[in-house]
């Protein structure tokens, strides 16, 4: 680990991801189907604070459409392949099926309706 900067230090976490939405109702439909729990807002409010594990996804509608740039976030989980097939029990169509990963996780990856793409993952066990 390198050297820690001034007020940081080496224990810093991501806590929260914003993600502009162009349909909040959609996308908190989306999201609560994968199982993420509301923490505020809800599918009529301009911003909504989904929790996840101890962190959250926040949605917020702008008025822009989220720009046309690519990225990926990733969402370590107990059981990738279960919420796979949740995935799939609720109408949705991951990009990928789950699968081991050379780097050591088991993944897979979903788009919500505006396009941010989600990567569940495990680190997989290595002896």
């Amino acid at each position: 680990m390198g050297t820690p900067l001034p007020g940081i230090g080496h224990h810093a976490e991501v806590n929260a991801v914003t993600l502009v939405v162009t349909d909040m109702a959609a996308s908190f439909r989306f999201y609560s189907d994968l199982g993420f729990a509301m923490a505020y807002g809800g599918p009529n409010a301009d911003f909504t604070s989904l929790r996840v594990g101890g962190n959250f996804i926040n949605l917020q509608v702008t008025g822009v459409a989220p720009g046309t740039g690519w990225g990926r976030f990733i969402l370590h989980v107990e059981d990738p392949d279960a919420v796979y097939r949740r995935a799939l029990d609720t109408g949705h169509r991951p990009s990928t099926e789950p699968a081991d990963a050379p780097w050591g996780e088991r993944y897979f990856h979903i788009q919500d309706p505006d396009g941010h793409e989600l990567s569940f993952a495990r680190p997989l066990d290595r002896d």
